[in-house]
């Protein structure tokens, strides 16, 4: 009976078995080696990491945890969570049985990606949905955002600052007459239609061709306005967790859940103070880092 179980091997769960192992707390971290940075060849926008591998982090960060006798890692991912004799019980896919007094969930969402042929293979390589992340990358080169209008709005409205000429592809259907209007009025260029297809530029170095009906264009990347969140992993529905409107696990500042011993941590859970989950290394490590904090206080109550 471990001290508590971490599922997900991201910044969340790596930060969360960090500050579990320095306090001494038996932990047992579970990695099922997939990622939503998976793709992606480097971070940006964290501190002392910027232009990092996602992969190299969680190298480092595997063999610090390494030090700390109080945290296991297995390469194994969970099936399910559900509670038992006041504990958790996890089984795993190669199933065998785990318990815990307390489970972290940290398994992050996944990208479900408007169905545009060759959108994901670019992915995190030449095609992107986070500003923040990427955009600096592409200062003063032509860029497209593909998807809805509200959202494109809101991104040309943070990039327009940062990249050169920005195009407007809309995804399945043509943007309709104001929409058009509004796009344009913040200065980029429209699309009259829809999207048909992308993939690796030949002329653009690291670039994107876009491609719609009536031919194709070549920017240095494209941001994606209508990429939708699911979570990767069935455990707040096997626990009856309280969700939010975003679809997000609801969480207090600590992670905690609205089942008692259960926290949660990174892209797959925020609170209702905030809109969405916000994708960020930075932010994800922080709140795997509050997750433990919460878990040691509930051990220490006890």
């Amino acid at each position: 009976m471990y001290d508590a179980i971490v599922i997900g091997a991201g910044p969340a769960g790596l930060q969360a078995a960090l500050t579990l192992g320095r306090m001494h707390r038996s932990t047992l971290l579970l990695d099922s080696g997939e990622y939503r940075n998976g793709t992606v060849l480097h971070m940006h926008n964290v501190v002392a990491e910027d232009g990092t591998p996602p992969a190299e982090f969680r190298a480092t960060a595997r063999a610090q945890l390494a030090d700390y006798r109080d945290v296991e890692i297995r390469d194994v991912a969970a099936r399910s969570v559900a509670p038992l004799d006041g504990g958790f019980s996890v089984v795993l896919a190669d199933d065998s049985t785990v318990g815990a007094r307390h489970v972290v969930l940290a398994t992050g969402v996944a990208d479900d990606l408007p169905a545009v042929p060759g959108l994901q293979e670019l992915w995190g390589i030449a095609a992107f949905s986070c500003p923040f992340c990427d955009g600096h990358e592409h200062a003063g080169r032509p860029i497209g955002i593909l998807g809805a209008a509200p959202r494109a709005q809101h991104l040309i409205g943070l990039l327009g600052r940062i990249v050169g000429e920005i195009t407007a592809y809309p995804v399945g259907e043509a943007y309709t007459d104001e929409e058009t209007a509004m796009l344009e009025e913040l200065g980029a260029r429209v699309s009259p239609e829809p999207v048909s297809a992308v993939a690796a530029s030949a002329s653009v170095d690291g670039g994107v061709r876009v491609s719609t009906a009536a031919g194709g264009s070549d920017v240095a990347g494209v941001f994606v306005a209508s990429a939708a969140l699911r979570h990767r992993a069935p455990f707040a529905a096997q626990l009856g967790l309280r969700l939010l409107d975003s679809g997000s696990i609801e969480i207090d500042d600590f992670g905690r859940t609205s089942s008692p011993g259960v926290f949660a941590a990174g892209d797959l859970a925020h609170r209702s103070s905030l809109p969405g989950p916000l994708a960020s290394v930075v932010m994800a490590a922080a709140a795997g880092q509050l997750a433990a904090i919460g878990v040691i206080q509930s051990l220490s109550a006890h």
